[in-house]
């Protein structure tokens, strides 16, 4: 059963949901949404991602129109071949074939992604020659075929404007194109003097405009929309971050960075209602001797940085991520060992003595010696004793450490099967 330790030093932010941005970007996604939205401008970072972020989704809209496009032109056709006087519809049909490599090949290169300038040129190129494929097919067959093609293609342009998330510079293009179309054949259609074609060509003109005034409305709006996103994204990220450190420092003992009390007994029930049968574990109960005499001769002060370096000391020679230290006391750290076996957590728990007394941290009045050194207290649970409860390998580790306190301190006590052995 793995387990987490408490470790000292920086505490680690969750990954974030939210893109990565400066801190000039943040501020920018903060204040952006605060003011009129008529006035929101994506600049610089904010604009790029906000290209990326909806680059994927303008691409499948642009190929399903494409496609579309396609059908109706096929089923044109064959309409016009079936219903059209065969003149008619043969006229019409060279220029109307024009549209299909033209949608067939947007909708291609669309299939995969593109830089911002090709995707500007393709679609814009695509749509001018689908729009053109319609304005001829109309302008081929004359009559009264002239100006409802025409018509026909300012509402494929008023489509092509409503419908693709583009930027607002691409659907003027197009909208422009299309009227610049639409009066160059009207110029030209003999059924009509100059006059009608130039007034006609302002009346769509106003409804391209009034079109393209939407469509800037809609991409401000999904920009705005982008905005909140991403400001809730980092709200949210922010808050989980914070409850992660409140709970980081709920486990975590402010002074030594180990883990608390709560912590460890946490653990230790979690481990215990998870079943440790068919696993072997160890408890280290660790004191301080003669804390109080340091703590009186060198002042508190030195007694916390005593405590912190033998809370290091202990952390360092753990095993690994499954060991568990905690400080369980004013000078007391407790140990626990899952899947460790008696020798190992008598190795273990001399290896830790050893290295605080060569550590040489003074402790001028102490009984033992004139360093700081620690007696341990070691409990095991072997594989072949039935699961015993946690108070009763805690109340064994601690048995052990008073008999070790007993005979002189600076020495580690083991206490296994109800016996005990002394190590030194």
């Amino acid at each position: 059963m793995g387990m987490e330790r408490v470790r000292t030093g920086a505490l680690p932010s969750p990954p974030r949901e939210s893109p990565l941005l400066t801190d000039g970007g943040w501020t920018e996604v903060q204040r952006l949404p605060e003011g009129r939205t008529r006035h929101i401008r994506l600049e610089g970072e904010l604009a790029q991602l906000f290209r990326e972020r909806s680059a994927r989704q303008a691409a499948k809209i642009i190929r399903a129109w494409m496609v579309w496009v396609v059908l109706l032109d096929v089923v044109t056709l064959a309409l016009n071949l079936l219903l059209l006087p065969s003149q008619t519809a043969t006229a019409m049909f060279l220029p109307a074939s024009l549209l299909l490599p033209a949608a067939i090949s947007t909708a291609i290169f669309f299939s995969k992604p593109r830089g911002p300038r090709q995707q500007f040129s393709v679609l814009l190129g695509g749509i001018l020659v689908i729009l053109l494929s319609v304005a001829l097919a109309g302008v081929a067959s004359g009559g009264e075929f002239y100006e409802r093609h025409l018509t026909i293609m300012l509402f494929v342009a008023v489509t092509a404007i409503v419908i693709f998330p583009v930027p607002l510079t691409l659907a003027t293009m197009v909208g422009v194109g299309a009227i610049f179309i639409y009066l160059i054949f009207q110029l030209r259609n003999p059924m009509i003097g100059p006059g009608s074609a130039i007034a006609g060509s302002l009346f769509f003109a106003a409804g391209i405009m009034a079109t393209l005034v939407a469509r800037r409305t809609a991409i401000i709006l999904a920009q705005k929309t982008f905005l909140l996103e991403l400001r809730d994204r980092k709200r949210l990220a922010d808050l989980k971050d914070a409850n992660g450190r409140l709970e980081r420092l709920a486990r975590t003992d402010p002074l030594t960075g180990v883990a608390n009390r709560r912590s460890m007994m946490a653990t230790l029930e979690a481990y215990w209602k998870n079943g440790p049968g068919g696993l072997e574990a160890a408890m280290l109960m660790c004191d301080v001797d003669d804390f109080k005499r340091l703590n009186d001769s060198l002042g508190h002060a030195e007694g916390d940085r005593c405590l912190v370096k033998v809370a290091g000391i202990i952390e360092s020679s753990l095993r690994n991520d499954n060991d568990q230290v905690a400080r369980f006391g004013g000078e007391e750290f407790l140990i626990f060992l899952p899947g460790c076996d008696a020798k190992t957590a008598l190795s273990l728990a001399e290896t830790i003595r050893q290295r605080v007394e060569a550590a040489s941290f003074p402790n001028p009045a102490s009984r033992a010696a004139p360093v700081v050194t620690l007696s341990i207290g070691v409990a095991t649970l072997p594989l072949d004793r039935a699961p015993k409860s946690v108070d009763d390998l805690q109340r064994e580790a601690d048995a052990a450490l008073y008999a070790a306190k007993r005979e002189g301190r600076n020495r580690t006590r083991v206490c296994t099967h109800g016996s005990s052995a002394n190590q030194t």
